[in-house]
C-alpha cells in the first residue's frame, strides 16, 4: 500500500502546479531524552539504508525531483555547455621515482583520469593504470597510489561507488601486471614502501558486520606492514592502541629508508603524536618522539636522528624546526621558519633539491618562497595571479620539481622548476574555450555581526552593474581547518557565463589564518561560522551587487552543515539553497561510520554542554514548522559512507512537512556515488548541470 501511495504522491507532483507534493514520509513514535529534554526523530528508519521502505522512499524522491528539472527549459542547454567546456585534456604534475615520470591524464570526458608513465616527462608514455576499464560506469576510481624507491612496483587503491573504503593491489610497473597481492578494508590510509621494496605500510580496521558497510562505526584503526607476496593474514600489526580507540593512525618511511613515522591524530583534532621505528636495526620496537598530542606535527625530512618537522607548537600560523630524537622539550629545537611576523600561514615546506620550499598563505592566496637548510631566505617564487599553488614534491638530490596553479579564471597549469636556476617555465597548459579576460577577480573585506573582518572572493564578468539583480551564488566551508583558496571549475564558469556572480567567503573554523581562526569557528563558537556567512549574504546585498530573490547559498559537507544552519536560521535572507552531502542532524552524527572524528569540531551530544550548542543550530532540529522556506534542493549519494545519506534523508523529510511557502523543497540522490571523491565525470557534469538548472529556475535568470 505504501509503494501505492508513493506512486499516486509522485503522479500528482509530476502534473501539479507549485506547491509540489511530496512522497509521503512515515513518521515513528520514536524521541530521545538528552539530559530532561525529549527530542523527537519520527524518521529515523530513513537511517537504515538497506531497507526496502528507504530504497522506496530514495527512488520516489528522485522521481519527483528529476520530474521537477526535467521541466526546466534551460537544462539542457547547461548540460551541454558544462559538457563542452569540461572536454578538454587534463593533466596533474609529474613527479619522479627511479628513472620514471609519473603522471595522470584524461582527455577531456573520461569517467576516470589514467595514469601514465614515462621515462621523458615531455613524451606521453604509456598507460599504466586505466580506471576506466575496472567498471562499466566508471563508478570504480583510483583512490591511493605508492611507488618504490626505484619505480619497479607501485601499490595502488581503488574505491568503489565514491565509498572511502579501499582495496589495496600492487602492479608490476615495466609489465603493467598486478601481482597477487591484495589488501582489503583499508580506510584513511596512504601506503609507504619500505627502501628495498620488501613491503609496504598502510592503515586498515576490521572487517564491518554483514550489512554495515556504509554505515557502521569504525574504531581502533590498525597500522600493518605487508610483505610483498604474502596473504594479507599474515600481515604483521605494527601499531595499534586500544586504549585510544579513536586515534587515526599512519604509517610514513623517511626518504633515507631508516625510520617509519607513525602519526596519531584523535578523529579531527588538529593536534597529533609522532612514534618512531628504527627500521636499520630489525626487531626495533615502536618509540615516543612528540607524543604530547598538543599541537601539529608533521616531518619534511631528516638526516639521520634530527627531523625537520613543521607544527603549530609555539606558533599558530605554524612553523618550521629542527628536532633531534630525544629533544622532547621545544626549548631544544632550533627554528628554521619562524611563524610570520604578519597574518601570513605556512601551509607546506617540502626539501628539494637541497632547499626548502615554502607555500604561504596569504589572504586566502598562495606564496612560495625558498629557503636554505639553514632558514636563511634565498629567493621567492612569481606567481601569474591571484590563486592557489601546489606540488613542489621530489627528493632532495632532485634538479627539477613541478607545480601547479590555478585560480578562479586560471584553469590549473602545470609549471616546471628548474632548481638548479631557479627559472619556471609553462610545462603544459590546459586549453579551455572560455575568455579569461572577459572575467575580473576581487577581493573584499567585510564585518561579521562581533565586527571580525572576513575576506570574500567575487567573480563575473567585467562592467558588472551594482543594481541588486545579479543573480548571485555564495559558496563556504569554514570548518576543520580546512581554507578555501582560488581555482578553477567549469560549472563556476558556466554559471559565470549566464551572467551569475559567485562569491566565496573565508569564514571562520577555516585555515585560513591559522590556528586561532579555526577555533573561533568550533564547538561552542560554531555560530560565528554562520554570523560569518549571514554578514556576507548581507554585505552583497547592502552593496547591491544582489538581493535575496536573486542570492543562492551553497555549499558540501560541512558546508553543507553551514548552509542548512543559515537557511533555518535566516530562510528569509536567500532567494535558493543548494546543502551538499551536509552534516544535517547534529545529535546523531558522531553513530555512523567515522562520524565520531568530528566531536573536534562540533563537540558531541553526549555531554550536556555540547547538547546544548549543537541543539541550537542542528540543521534538522532548528526546522519550524509553517516557515516559508526558500526553494531548497538537497543533495547526497546512496554510498556516502563519510557522511550518511540518512543526514539528507531526515532534513528533507523535516523540511518538506514544514514547509509553509510555495517553494520547492527537493532531494537529488545520485546512485553508486558516496561523498564526491572519484565521482565519474559523466555523473559530476549531471550533477552540476542539475545544481545550476534548480539555480536559474529559481532565482528567475534568464540566460
Amino acid at each position: 500500500m505504501r509503494m501505492l501511495a508513493m506512486a499516486l504522491a509522485i503522479t500528482s507532483a509530476l502534473s501539479a502546479q507549485t506547491p509540489l507534493t511530496y512522497p509521503p514520509t512515515r513518521k515513528a513514535d520514536v524521541v530521545d531524552d538528552f539530559f530532561g529534554t525529549k527530542v523527537a526523530d519520527p524518521y529515523r528508519w530513513l537511517e537504515d539504508d538497506n531497507s526496502a521502505e528507504t530504497k522506496a522512499w530514495v527512488e520516489a524522491q528522485n522521481k519527483v525531483t528529476y520530474g521537477y528539472l526535467e521541466q526546466i527549459p534551460q537544462r539542457t542547454k547547461i548540460r551541454e555547455r558544462i559538457t563542452k567546456l569540461w572536454d578538454f585534456e587534463k593533466y596533474s604534475a609529474p613527479f619522479k621515482r627511479g628513472k620514471r615520470y609519473f603522471y595522470s591524464y584524461n582527455t577531456g570526458l573520461q569517467n576516470q583520469a589514467v595514469l601514465f608513465v614515462t621515462e621523458d616527462p615531455k613524451a606521453k608514455g604509456r598507460v599504466l593504470l586505466d580506471p576506466n576499464t575496472l567498471s562499466k560506469d566508471g563508478t570504480v576510481a583510483l583512490s591511493g597510489i605508492s611507488l618504490t624507491e626505484d619505480g619497479r612496483l607501485m601499490a595502488y587503491s581503488v574505491s568503489v561507488a565514491g565509498s572511502d573504503w579501499q582495496t589495496w593491489k600492487v602492479r608490476d610497473v615495466a609489465t603493467g601486471k598486478d601481482l597477487s597481492d591484495e589488501i582489503q578494508w583499508s580506510k584513511a590510509s596512504g601506503a609507504s614502501w619500505r627502501k628495498d621494496g620488501s613491503g609496504f605500510y598502510y592503515s586498515r580496521y576490521e572487517a564491518p558486520k554483514e550489512g554495515g558497510a556504509l554505515t557502521g562505526v569504525n574504531n581502533n584503526h590498525m597500522l600493518c606492514f605487508h610483505k610483498l607476496g604474502t596473504p594479507q593474514a599474515e600481515d604483521v600489526l605494527v601499531y595499534q592502541r586500544p586504549d585510544q580507540p579513536e586515534w587515526y593512525l599512519g604509517g610514513s618511511v623517511t626518504d633515507d629508508g631508516r625510520w617509519l613515522v607513525i602519526s596519531a591524530g584523535k578523529g579531527t583534532n588538529p593536534e597529533s603524536s609522532l612514534f618512531l621505528q628504527d627500521l636499520s636495526k630489525p626487531g626495533s620496537p615502536v618509540e615516543s618522539f612528540l607524543d604530547k598530542m598538543d599541537a601539529t606535527y608533521g616531518i619534511v625530512d631528516n638526516e639521520g636522528d634530527r627531523f625537520f618537522v613543521s607544527t603549530n607548537q609555539g606558533a599558530p600560523r605554524n612553523r618550521l624546526v629542527a628536532i633531534r630524537k630525544g629533544q622532547t622539550d621545544p626549548a631544544q629545537w632550533t627554528e628554521i621558519i619562524p611563524q610570520a611576523k604578519g597574518k601570513d600561514v605556512l601551509e607546506s615546506v617540502s626539501l628539494v633539491g637541497g632547499r626548502f620550499v615554502a607555500t604561504w598563505m596569504r589572504d586566502a592566496h598562495s606564496a612560495i618562497e625558498f629557503y636554505d637548510l639553514k632558514g636563511k631566505k634565498t629567493g621567492a617564487l612569481a606567481l601569474p595571479a591571484l590563486g592557489t599553488a601546489g606540488g613542489f614534491g621530489g627528493r632532495r638530490e632532485d634538479t627539477e620539481t613541478f607545480y601547479t596553479f590555478g585560480s578562479f579564471t586560471y584553469p590549473g597549469t602545470i609549471y616546471r622548476l628548474d632548481l638548479k636556476t631557479g627559472k619556471s617555465d609553462v610545462f603544459r597548459t590546459p586549453k579551455v574555450a572560455f575568455k579569461p579576460a572577459d572575467y575580473e577577480v576581487k577581493q573584499v573585506f567585510y564585518p561579521s555581526k562581533d565586527g571580525t573582518k572576513v575576506p570574500m572572493f567575487l567573480v563575473h564578468k567585467k562592467g558588472l552593474k551594482l543594481d541588486g539583480q545579479n543573480p548571485t551564488l555564495l559558496y563556504g566551508y569554514g570548518g576543520f581547518n580546512v581554507p578555501l583558496t582560488p581555482g578553477f571549475s567549469v560549472s563556476r564558469m558556466v554559471w559565470l557565463e549566464m551572467g551569475g556572480v559567485y562569491a566565496m567567503a573565508n569564514l571562520r573554523g577555516g585555515g585560513e589564518y591559522g590556528l586561532d581562526w579555526y577555533d573561533a569557528g568550533r564547538k561552542d563558537k560554531k555560530q560565528n561560522v554562520f554570523d560569518d556567512f549571514i554578514a556576507a549574504a548581507e554585505w552583497l546585498i547592502a552593496h547591491k551587487v544582489t538581493s535575496t530573490p536573486k542570492l543562492a547559498i551553497n555549499g558540501g559537507s560541512n558546508g553543507g552543515l553551514l548552509v542548512g544552519a543559515c537557511l533555518t536560521q535566516r530562510p528569509d535572507l536567500f532567494g535558493a539553497a543548494v546543502p551538499e552531502v551536509g552534516v544535517m542532524d547534529m545529535l546523531r552524527f558522531h553513530k555512523f561510520t567515522l562520524g565520531w572524528g568530528w566531536k573536534s569540531d562540533y563537540g558531541s551530544s553526549e555531554t550536556r554542554e555540547g547538547f546544548d550548542t549543537l541543539m541550537k543550530y542542528s540543521p534538522l532540529h532548528t526546522i519550524k514548522p509553517g516557515v516559508k522556506y526558500p526553494p531548497t534542493l538537497v543533495t547526497t549519494g546512496d554510498h556516502d559512507d563519510r557522511v550518511v545519506p540518512a543526514h539528507s534523508h531526515k532534513f528533507t523529510a523535516t523540511l518538506q512537512s514544514a514547509q509553509g511557502g510555495p517553494a520547492p523543497i527537493l532531494t537529488r540522490i545520485e546512485t553508486s556515488a558516496g561523498h564526491g571523491a572519484g565521482k565519474p565525470t559523466a555523473k559530476a557534469i549531471a550533477e552540476r548541470a542539475d545544481v545550476l538548472a534548480f539555480l536559474v529556475k529559481n532565482l528567475g535568470m534568464k540566460p
